[in-house]
């Protein structure tokens, strides 16, 4: 996907700034707008978050809304919704966050939830970041409560997971 959006605004490094922004956030462009699900933001917000003026932000939704392919990608985009990362701690949850050895290895999510499950403890949330948006990527689990610390050699046993963290 972000392949197909640089593509479409090299040579405009502005632009290519606030469609990233856009993506990681999950903002649409329809209408003209952009919104956050249903809720519709400035383009002023949006451009103090992207570190740009908002001729830019405006001319980026310009450039979206008249390519077929940008368009049918920013129409649909919606936010995840609410990640636990960051609140998890705070709210006696446990978590593990895997950073694997090829961003595109196959079958790493499906190991480490069975290897918790084992330990019976319950998945809340999975997150998993975009390797084409992140420099470097990560599954992140949120479980119902802390983690035995000697999950992670067991983890680390899995092919593809180069290193885990759990807190």
């Amino acid at each position: 996907m972000w392949s197909k959006i640089s593509k479409h605004l090299e040579g405009h490094p502005e632009r290519l700034a606030v469609a990233r922004l856009l993506v990681e956030t999950g903002l649409s462009i329809r209408d003209g707008r952009i919104y956050c699900n249903q809720i519709e933001i400035p383009t002023v917000r949006i451009a103090q978050a992207a570190g740009v003026d908002r001729r830019t932000v405006t001319k980026t939704i310009q450039t979206v809304s008249s390519n077929p392919e940008l368009s049918k990608i920013f129409a649909h985009m919606r936010s995840a919704g609410l990640s636990l990362r960051e609140i998890a701690k705070h709210l006696g949850f446990g978590v593990v966050e895997i950073t694997p050895d090829d961003p595109h290895s196959v079958g790493i999510l499906a190991k480490a939830s069975t290897l918790i499950s084992e330990e019976k403890i319950s998945i809340r949330q999975a997150i998993v970041d975009d390797p084409e948006l992140s420099p470097e990527p990560r599954l992140t689990l949120i479980a119902e409560r802390q983690l035995p610390g000697d999950l992670i050699p067991k983890l680390l046993k899995v092919p593809g997971i180069a290193k885990v963290s759990i807190y």
